[in-house]
Order: C-alpha cells, then sequence, then structure tokens
C-alpha cells in the first residue's frame, strides 16, 4: 500500500484492518460506514466503523 492510497479524510488507528493504509494513520477507503451496536447511543464508545474488514 502506498502513501497515494491514503485518503486524508479518514484518520484511522485500526491497523489490523485491510482498509488501513499502513504507512500512516489513514483509511484507503473513499467512504466510510459509522453505526452503532446500542439501541440508544451516547459515547463515542458505542460507534462502530461497520467498514472494518479484519486482515487476518
Amino acid at each position: 500500500m502506498s502513501e497515494s492510497d491514503k485518503n486524508e479524510s479518514i484518520e484511522c488507528s485500526i491497523d489490523n484492518c485491510v482498509f488501513h493504509a499502513k504507512v500512516e494513520d489513514y483509511c484507503t477507503l473513499d467512504k466510510i460506514k459509522v453505526g452503532t451496536h446500542e439501541s440508544n447511543p451516547t459515547t463515542k464508545e458505542c460507534t462502530d466503523c461497520e467498514s472494518f474488514e479484519n486482515e487476518a
């Protein structure tokens, strides 16, 4: 993955995601989907990146 593949509009520190830019903490997707695992989210810990895919 090259630095030119990173999307500077989406920062990401989850380096075991297949979409992580690797050279820097950015995502390589054009857009991501953010969702929740809670019925009434009230904090950032209640949110999830639904675009995440484990590279393993």
